[in-house]
């Protein structure tokens, strides 16, 4: 796998049906490299850190692969990579494939698979649609949140090479499907 852009975002403030809701989720790809850190991507807005940063949510992937697919669903989209939210898109991410705990190198980084990304508010605001929250549940192609364990840089054309599978764990998929299920999708 390789990864295909690296996406940052400014917060925004964004009038959604007379109601201000502050943003990060307005992510554009970058020709610089990118740098992970403990808690976040430097230089990355995150306006929620109780479901966006931390330890266990430093960094978010997705799935070129997955594009695809809601391209299909939304033709009249201007698309480019970070529509999603991530930071990370890279080229063939497979959440029913990565298990928790994962672990790889890319570029100075090594970073270890943690969680699923759950859709909110926010995602259907980027697409000016909330039916894209309901159709993102109803898949696995969730994405990934990583933790770092090695802090650095990044860029386009990096190699993310697995160096330690966890196949005693769940997958990624295994926890959206089993947080699905608590919301009633």
């Amino acid at each position: 796998m390789k990864i295909v852009a690296t996406n940052i975002g400014d917060r925004r403030e964004i009038n959604w049906k007379g109601k201000i809701i502050t943003t990060g989720i307005f992510k554009f790809p970058v020709d610089t490299p990118i740098f992970l850190d403990t808690e976040e991507v430097k230089g990355d807005a995150i306006c929620d850190r109780k479901y966006h940063g931390g330890v266990n949510q430093a960094v978010y992937g997705y799935s070129e692969r997955h594009y695809h697919y809601w391209k299909e669903c939304y033709p009249n989209i201007a698309w480019q990579y970070g529509m999603f939210g991530e930071n990370l898109t890279i080229d063939d991410l497979e959440e029913t494939k990565t298990h928790v705990g994962d672990t790889y190198s890319i570029g100075e980084c090594i970073v270890e698979a943690t969680k699923q990304r759950d859709p909110c508010l926010k995602l259907g605001v980027r697409f000016n649609d909330m039916n894209i929250i309901k159709q993102f549940w109803n898949t696995t192609m969730c994405g990934v949140y990583f933790k770092i364990l090695q802090t650095g840089k990044v860029m386009v054309g990096d190699e993310f090479k697995l160096i330690k599978k966890c196949p005693e764990n769940p997958t990624i998929a295994d926890l959206y499907i089993a947080k699905r299920a608590t919301k009633g999708f």
